[in-house]
């Protein structure tokens, strides 16, 4: 998991925060984070992302999932406790790229969190108008990405899956 603090950070040896220093303001309330998962170890979702967007999802704003072209599952959603009235999923599709529509969303205001899903690395260049974007907007973005450099070694590994339960 890496996440982009003003300030060095690390959490245990599963996961490293990485520290990166930005030029927003001290004030900027916005947050972008990325989750590398492996689908060889789905209870990751369960351990982290979940009680995350539990939490965010007590606040008065929306979630936004910008997914692949599965649709979350009605289900999982209301066992999770997450709140239905308050997840909006678009698939990303089309013209607009998942950058373009994470900046957009960021930027509203109207989202506690964006979690897009990507198949490559983000860039910096990226990473830096996401970040200015959540800062505008107040709200945390979440890259999702699957770490295909080590899906092929068939070894265990620290990371996080979204799983297909969460799809219908």
């Amino acid at each position: 998991m890496h996440t982009y603090f003003p300030k060095s950070q690390s959490v245990n040896s599963a996961f490293h925060v990485s520290s990166r220093v930005t030029s927003a303001p001290a004030n900027a309330a916005g947050l972008i984070s990325e989750l590398i998962y492996s689908e060889n170890q789905p209870g990751m979702t369960q351990l982290l992302l979940l009680p995350l967007l539990q939490q965010l999802g007590k606040q008065s704003r929306w979630q936004l999932w910008l997914t692949p072209h599965q649709k979350l599952s009605r289900e999982w959603l209301q066992r999770s406790g997450l709140p239905l009235d308050r997840v909006m999923q678009a698939a990303h599709s089309g013209p607009i790229t998942t950058v373009e529509a994470m900046i957009k969303a960021l930027q509203t205001g109207n989202y506690s969190v964006v979690l897009g899903w990507f198949e490559e690395d983000v860039s910096e260049s990226d990473r830096a108008r996401m970040l200015a974007a959540a800062n505008s907007g107040q709200a945390l973005g979440l890259i999702m990405r699957p770490d295909r450099a080590n899906s092929q070694s068939g070894r265990p590994l620290s990371g996080l899956k979204i799983h297909s339960s969460l799809y219908h």
